[in-house]
């Protein structure tokens, strides 16, 4: 859907599956879940309020849940293609500056839950240049359950972090 798009985390959430009351997996396996509990390197990808989906990378050893929730990209590629997805997007800031905006932005769907990515389309790699930069760690936002927990990093002072950034 009109074309492809790249960028760079900024900022995620990491959620440790059955000990933690926040994380999907907490309740164990379920038909949700499996993708979890599956393989590291693949996208667990679900949807939320009844209007966003959000993308999550598997992290742990196949049979131990665990994931990363991507919070925020950095657009740096496909920002014309970003646009068209968010017309609601005023600025570059705002394209991908929230787990539900980001997917829009990218063209991330359900469909894609399970992808490999290392293989994909969607598919994740190091920059090839980097420049040095401090990861600024908070407690997660936007849950209940384990929320003072300090699984929220953010590249410090960087612009395209979510709201709470």
């Amino acid at each position: 859907m009109y074309g492809k798009g790249a960028g760079r985390i900024v900022e995620t959430e990491a959620y440790l599956g059955v000990d933690d009351r926040a994380a999907h997996a907490w309740r164990g396996v379920t038909e949700r879940t499996r993708v979890i509990f599956g393989p590291p390197g693949h996208a667990y990808i679900y949807f939320i309020y009844g209007m966003y989906e959000c993308l999550n990378f598997v992290a742990e050893p196949e049979g131990q849940a665990g994931c990363v929730l991507i919070r925020a990209v950095e657009p740096l590629a496909g920002i014309t293609a970003m646009q068209r997805r968010r017309p609601t997007a005023k600025r570059i800031e705002d394209l991908a500056s929230g787990p539900g905006k980001l997917t829009r932005a990218m063209g991330i769907s359900r469909k894609q839950n399970g992808a490999d990515l290392t293989t994909s389309p969607l598919h994740v790699r190091g920059m090839r240049e980097q420049a040095a930069f401090k990861v600024e760690v908070t407690s997660r936002i936007g849950i209940q359950h384990c929320a003072d927990w300090p699984l929220r990093f953010l590249i410090a002072g960087n612009r395209f972090v979510s709201g709470a950034g």
